[in-house]
């Protein structure tokens, strides 16, 4: 057996760095030394409470300092930590409790609204955890007044291939599933981040407003800090003007953000002096338009990483990279370790690749692939065929190796037998300037099949909300003729999941409801 624990990314740097503020929360800073005693403590009273090593224990709690508390505490005792999305109902919540197989919830005392009814409807004891207690759930940190027990020396052996976390997908192909990753699968993925992909530093102060329960955030931001030794600074509840407030105010140099994060900023940024002085931002979880990324570049005077990756991938599988350079509008190159190919998309029992140029699916094989989906194996059987996950995503390779992706397999819309890939249009009408965000979808239609239908969000630092008459024209002078939209809808926001990814399918549900 290799022995291996993703907690020992917090014990090293407790051992390197025992004096270095690891997380700044509001008002408290939280050395190295001090965060991995606590975890330790939490680890010891998991083990009082009946927890033993492979167990699963779910974690509900906001980015504050109890989320690496809680987590590294859960991997110290050996546990599989299940990371649940707080924007789900409690009946959502209870479902990934009861599939994940959770034996204990940890939930932060300002989400027991949702955890007491989510472990009630599981039949899953709850502790919390935080300052603000709730007398009738029992404090991880143990009864006022009680003597804690002695921290764990240290985290408990694991295996290099043992479950580490078990992210629950968001359910776009159905019910959510649980994507299990490796001890190895998340430790080799935080240090391929910081030592490969990005020029990270250890005194890099990173703004954590990335959700920690979501993989991106989980990795990037929080582990790969830990693993460099430099300093998170946590966000519970992000707007741009929030971020920026922050990112002034504790001299944040290293931003990671999906891109409506980078939408948030550059609509706040008109409100401040100065912009925060940037070195390094890191975009993923969604394609970020270019013509985003070149105003932030101007106004920001920082170059965007654009990256890509799955929860099934750990979640890193390619990202643009010093070493290769930045190309706009592309995913950079796999990361160290990883494989990223272009196969037929059309082929379900087998891979074949496709040359330089080709579209297909992005299939992905290497050290960060996941080992299955929990209780799920034909469900893991189609997602790894030959060796390779198969992303369910759209794009091409060109000949020095850039990634690009075109669009989700199912977003593609077919307008009279043409496909019309939604970010290819995306791209085009953000670029307008009364347009701040956009979303393309197919709306059914009596005559094509499909029709393309942009929900807009305007720009309010534009010179005003267009017709949509107007957009439509425009459109059609920059697009092929079966591309253009032939529908405007205008909303106030786009709907978005817990990892602030825009939800067509929510999208496509509430316009088809319109139109009854």
């Amino acid at each position: 057996m290799t022995a291996l624990s993703l907690a020992m990314v917090l014990a090293e740097a407790a051992r390197r760095y025992p004096d270095t503020v690891a997380v700044i929360d509001g008002d408290s800073r939280v050395t190295y030394a001090e965060l991995w005693l606590e975890a330790r403590c939490y680890a010891a009273r998991l083990r009082e409470l009946g927890v033993r090593p492979g167990d699963h224990v779910a974690l509900v709690a906001p980015n504050v300092v109890d989320f690496p508390r809680a987590y590294y505490g859960i991997l110290a005792v050996g546990a599989v930590v299940v990371p649940v999305h707080l924007l789900l109902t409690a009946q959502e919540a209870a479902y990934v409790l009861t599939d994940s197989g959770a034996t204990l919830l940890v939930c932060h005392a300002s989400f027991l609204e949702l955890g007491v009814p989510a472990a009630a409807r599981a039949g899953v004891p709850v502790v919390s955890v935080g300052a603000r207690g709730n007398g009738a759930v029992q404090r991880l940190e143990g009864v006022d007044g009680a003597a804690p027990p002695a921290p764990l020396p240290s985290y408990v052996t694991r295996s290099a291939e043992d479950v580490a976390v078990v992210f629950y997908t968001s359910g776009t192909t159905g019910v959510p599933k649980g994507a299990m990753l490796t001890q190895l699968n998340l430790v080799m993925n935080t240090m391929v981040n910081v030592f490969d992909a990005n020029d990270a530093r250890s005194g890099d102060i990173v703004l954590g407003c990335l959700p920690l329960f979501h993989t991106f955030g989980q990795t990037v931001a929080m582990n790969g800090t830990f693993r460099i030794g430099g300093t998170l600074v946590l966000l519970a509840r992000f707007t741009g003007a929030a971020a920026i407030e922050l990112m002034l105010r504790e001299d944040v140099n290293v931003f990671h953000g999906v891109p409506t994060m980078y939408v948030a900023l550059l609509e706040a940024i008109g409100g401040y002096d100065r912009p925060p002085r940037l070195r390094l931002c890191v975009s993923g979880g969604a394609s970020l338009p270019v013509a985003v990324l070149e105003r932030f570049t101007a106004v920001f005077g920082a170059d965007v990483f654009e990256g890509y990756g799955l929860s099934e991938t750990s979640p890193t599988a390619t990202t643009n990279q010093p070493h290769f350079g930045i190309r706009a509008g592309t995913i950079g190159h796999p990361v160290w370790g990883v494989e990223v190919e272009i196969a037929r998309a059309d082929l379900d029992d087998r891979i074949e690749l496709l040359p330089p140029g080709e579209l297909g699916e992005i299939v992905i094989r290497g050290h960060n692939v996941f080992a299955g989906y929990l209780g799920r194996p034909e469900a893991t059987a189609e997602a790894l065929v030959d060796g390779w996950f198969r992303s369910g995503d759209l794009g091409r390779k060109d000949d020095d190796g850039f990634v690009t992706i075109v669009d989700r397999k199912k977003d593609v819309i077919i307008r009279g037998g043409f496909n019309v890939y939604p970010r290819e249009v995306e791209e085009v009408l953000v670029r307008h300037p009364g347009v701040g965000q956009v979303a393309v979808i197919g709306v059914p239609d009596p005559l094509h099949g499909e029709e393309i239908c942009a929900v807009v969000v305007a720009d309010p630092a534009g010179p005003g909300v267009p017709e949509e008459r107007h957009l439509i024209d425009w459109s059609r002078e920059r697009l092929g003729r079966h591309k253009y939209p032939r529908q405007v809808r205008y909303v106030d926001a786009l709907p978005l999941g817990p990892s602030h990814k825009v939800l067509k399918r929510e999208l496509r549900r509430v316009i088809a409801a319109g139109s009854d």
